[in-house]
């Protein structure tokens, strides 16, 4: 079988696994009985605990959209953290009404209860809900990724929702692939159902038009009491944009600032296919869309139980096209066989399109995320010499003369042919760490890639090893003039982002009772020498501070510093450029204990390093 087979093939296939387990049968069974009960309904089923939501409970609050960074209580940090890192990007953002409609069972005691429960009986939850219950159950999981992140718990965790609105926009999206959940989020959503195209009409048209009537909607329809009239009314208001679009697929239109994320299971009488891109989502569900009439698009919205009962036997009977002869190659097969399954196969004018929109979500990641793994392993050895050549720098600094150290070598260093070939190596291994970074955040990887220990131990020494340099050079510049310190105005994300691989790892009692009876090769907070360059600006604004409150809160910078460096160096967390006679740590505390000693205003905190018994 060709690689391009395997493309379309693999949504079907994902579509048809999904089909063939019983968890869509079980999660569309809580739902219904959550919709039955208008509140949060759980079930345990083989070890697996189910928390489904209601779809029937009226939303209260305004059709518009609200940042992310100012959710309150704090929600979802990883969420905002990402968005820290990212500042030239629009915040993320999330509907108002969904949001605080989630807050209403958020800030319920029994509704903690229930899920503090869940986490501690069951090996895995699903989070699920129908209509408007699976955008709470969305944002459910999302807090419960987020908490279950902080406790360092690696409880699975897998939302399924049903007929489910858009709930936020793209960067809201981005932030879900980099933080890796995005794999934890299936949207089952039928060819013809409305809700969850209700946000694909430009946002302030809902607003200026119909400012409720989104919600009136959803209390009509969850009731069955919209007449046809009524139907046609509120399908008619959306139609329009939608063909707007596909008539101008290739030029700029009015668009709708939501966007999906997550994995979505498009199901049609035909069969099912699963996509797993934002963008290609959106386009499935704009094109499955227009072929629809008003009374389908509620039907489709309220018989999700009809195609979770078949699915599971209907996606395992063999395939056959549908129009005329078999394509030519097995690449146009499976590309024809994935659009007959979401139904447009006899749809001439969307049948194009929708291929068009198949192929782009594939080109997107054209390799395999285990191949792309494995072809970066290859890259990763042809580094090894860039990384060698840099530990080579490092031993020879250590052994210098001028008995400076690494750090200080580097961030001193004149124009020399041996330097620049550092500099340039630090450059190459930056640009190869980067580039894993926006492979794994743009799917390209495999999901458990950032919890293999090859990759976990091989950043975790480029970032020891080299990070210093990255220090030395931004003072040696002059950066902490312009942009202030390191710490808060330099530092690259990758290497935040290796220090939660690191602190995320699979930790033995071995390792952690590990007592160290020699200095490290290599200090082990990569940041320490960032430190001691505020601890030096902290001694040099003292010199000259007159505000005694100021005065004192300086000294409790500085003391704080010490307890931290007496540690590392009393656990023997530092290398030995550390200690060395005319580093800048050593100069740093020689020229502090002076000060405090003239000053006498302090106990000295380092009398055994002081007094020569921690210098190599």
């Amino acid at each position: 079988m060709d690689t391009e087979t395997s493309l379309f093939e693999s949504s079907e296939m994902l579509a048809t696994f999904l089909s063939s387990t019983p968890v869509l049968q079980d999660s569309w069974r809580l739902c219904s009985l959550a919709n039955t009960a208008a509140t949060v309904v759980t079930d345990h089923v083989r070890g697996v605990a189910y928390v489904a939501f209601p779809g029937t409970v009226l939303p209260s609050g305004e059709a518009n959209l609200v940042a992310l960074d100012g959710a309150p209580d704090g929600l979802f940090p990883p969420l905002q953290h990402r968005h820290a890192q990212h500042q030239n990007e629009d915040p993320p953002m999330i509907h108002a009404a969904i949001l605080d409609h989630f807050r209403s069972f958020y800030t319920s005691t029994t509704f903690h209860n229930q899920i503090l429960a869940v986490i501690e009986k069951s090996k895995a939850v699903v989070m699920t809900g129908h209509s408007m219950g699976g955008a709470v159950a969305s944002l459910s999981a999302l807090w419960l990724l987020s908490y279950l992140q902080s406790i360092t718990s690696p409880l699975p965790v897998l939302c399924i929702t049903f007929g489910s609105p858009l709930l936020g926009n793209d960067s809201f999206s981005r932030a879900i692939l980099r933080e890796r959940w995005a794999g934890n989020f299936c949207h089952v959503v039928s060819n013809h159902d409305f809700i969850p195209r209700l946000f694909l009409a430009p946002l302030p048209s809902l607003s200026a038009h119909h400012p409720h009537f989104v919600l009136q909607f959803w209390q009509l329809l969850m009731n069955i009491l919209q007449s046809d009239s009524e139907r046609a009314k509120i399908f008619g208001f959306l139609l329009p944009y939608i063909q707007e679009w596909v008539a101008n697929m290739e030029e700029e239109c009015v668009k709708s600032p939501f966007s999906p994320f997550g994995n979505y299971l498009f199901f049609s009488e035909e069969g099912a296919v699963c996509v797993d891109d934002a963008a290609a989502a959106g386009k499935m569900l704009e094109l499955m869309f227009t072929k629809a009439s008003p009374g389908s698009s509620i039907e489709d919205h309220l018989k999700y139980g009809d195609y979770t009962e078949k699915a599971s036997w209907q996606l395992l009977m063999r395939k056959s096209f549908t129009l005329g002869e078999p394509p030519e190659s097995s690449y146009e097969a499976g590309l024809a066989l994935a659009v007959q399954s979401c139904g447009l196969a006899n749809q001439e004018s969307i049948s194009g399109p929708a291929k068009d929109c198949l192929k782009m979500a594939k080109r997107v990641n054209r390799l395999s995320p285990h191949l792309n793994a494995a072809n970066l392993s290859i890259i990763l050895s042809k580094n090894v010499p860039y990384r060698a050549q840099i530990e080579w720098y490092k031993a020879s600094c250590d052994k210098s003369d001028d008995q400076m150290g690494y750090y200080d070598s580097f961030k001193l260093r004149e124009a020399s042919k041996k330097g620049a070939k550092i500099n340039m190596n630090r450059y190459l291994l930056a640009g190869f760490w980067d580039n894993v970074i926006h492979m794994l955040e743009s799917n390209q990887l495999p999901h458990d890639f950032l919890k293999r220990e090859k990759w976990v131990n091989a950043s975790h020494f480029y970032k020891l090893l080299v990070e210093p340099l990255d220090i030395a050079d931004y003072y040696k510049n002059g950066m902490h003039l312009t942009h202030g310190h390191y710490l808060k105005n330099g530092r690259e994300e990758r290497y935040e982002i290796f220090d939660r691989w690191w602190k995320e790892r699979e930790v033995g009692n071995e390792e952690n009772n590990r007592r160290r009876t020699t200095y490290a090769s290599l200090t082990q907070d990569s940041c320490f020498w960032a430190r001691v360059e505020e601890a030096r600006d902290w001694l040099d604004q003292i010199r000259s501070e007159s505000d005694m409150r100021r005065s004192a809160m300086l000294w409790q910078d500085i003391d704080s510093f010490e307890r931290y460096a007496t540690r590392l160096v009393e656990n023997k967390e530092v290398s030995m450029d550390v200690l060395a006679k005319n580093s800048s740590f050593t100069l740093l505390m020689e020229e502090l204990q002076d000060f405090k000693s003239k000053t006498q205003q302090f106990p000295p905190q380092f009398p055994a390093f002081l007094n020569g018994e921690m210098v190599p």
